[in-house]
């Protein structure tokens, strides 16, 4: 038999590509959503679904019960489930951590610890790096979390390493792009138009992942014996400046002039708080806010992938400027339709 897959938290950009993935590489791929969540990027017939309510526990507890019956259980569990924009820190911690110590509770109530359990968890979970000489971050820095994300996000990896019995990994990804991701889709709209927002006039130096790279790398970690209880940057291995990430889109879009913008540090964060403060009115989180202020003032986003090329032959095959294209492409017939 094919070994069992399970997906928390399956229904966003990245959920569809790892059950993509998943099927590709002969596994029984499980995908929990949410019983609202949408299902556009999972519409593959092979899938199985299991619909959990984070906020029942009984509910969550039957549900896994009914998959999963007694001796039975899922080999892997990739954890993907998260919010990375919420109106305050109590939902940030609620989704990003008291959601994952449910599913643990759980899961280790009704013995169906799995053979591995991947976390995904951030770069930001980290801080700030060295702005002065700009060393690269790598799988051994202190997390120092200077936004409310980043510290809900250290509070589930903390959760997470206590628990003796859970054989865990856990990856700090960069920035994750590719079809159908909206933040950096929101940028390269920007370009489209012959324009490109900047914060701030210090070097800023940005690091990218390819979907598909870090999903491959998902998969290559927990068929690994050498990542348990291990944490990983995963990144491409190598930094661009944001002149770079606008040439690159412009040439894809065949933009012959883009006029580039930056706006100083106290007008971004004069944007951030009012824009913020206006979601909070309509109990709507903003894209703009508190949180992504920090995280675009940020100058130093470098990382070290060496712990992961070393235990699980991480290589991330696509460039930028090939992630972009692929990501363009499908934008593009997107704006066909």
């Amino acid at each position: 038999m094919s070994k069992r897959v399970l997906i928390v938290g399956a229904g966003g950009f990245i959920g569809g590509h790892i059950a993509r993935e998943g099927l590709n590489r002969g596994y029984e791929m499980w995908a929990a959503v949410r019983k609202s969540t949408s299902r556009r990027y999972l519409d593959d017939p092979r899938l199985n679904f299991l619909v959990l309510d984070y906020d029942d526990i009984e509910a969550m507890r039957q549900a896994i019960s009914d998959a999963m019956p007694e001796g039975e259980r899922w080999d892997y569990i990739i954890y993907n489930l998260g919010a990375t924009k919420c109106i305050n820190f109590s939902a940030f911690n609620l989704i990003n951590h008291d959601y994952l110590k449910r599913f643990l509770d759980v899961i280790t109530e009704l013995d169906k610890i799995p053979e591995r359990f991947l976390y995904m968890s951030s770069l930001s979970a980290l801080g700030v790096g060295d702005e002065k000489n700009y060393e690269p971050f790598t799988a051994r820095s202190i997390p120092m979390p200077n936004t409310a994300y980043g510290v809900s996000k250290i509070n589930a990896e903390i959760e997470l390493t206590t628990r003796a019995a859970i054989p865990y990994t856990i990856f700090r990804a960069t920035g994750v792009y590719g079809p159908h991701e909206q933040d950096y889709l929101m940028m390269i709209k920007c370009i489209d138009r012959h324009f490109d927002f900047g914060v701030g006039y210090r070097k800023q130096v940005l690091t990218f992942i390819y979907v598909d790279d870090l999903v491959n790398a998902m998969f290559d970690a927990v068929e690994s014996p050498d990542t348990v209880k291990k944490k990983y940057i995963i990144s491409e291995d190598r930094a661009y400046t944001q002149k770079e990430f606008r040439e690159i889109v412009a040439r894809l879009l065949g933009k012959k002039w883009v006029i580039p913008i930056k706006l100083p540090l106290w007008m971004a964060r004069l944007a951030s708080t009012v824009a913020e403060k206006w979601g909070a009115i309509r109990m709507r989180p903003s894209t703009l806010n508190r949180d992504k202020y920090k995280i675009m003032r940020q100058r130093n986003w470098n990382c070290d992938v060496t712990e992961a090329k070393t235990d699980f032959n991480f290589n991330p095959r696509f460039s930028l400027e090939e992630g972009l294209k692929a990501t363009i492409e499908a934008y593009k017939a997107e704006k066909k339709r």
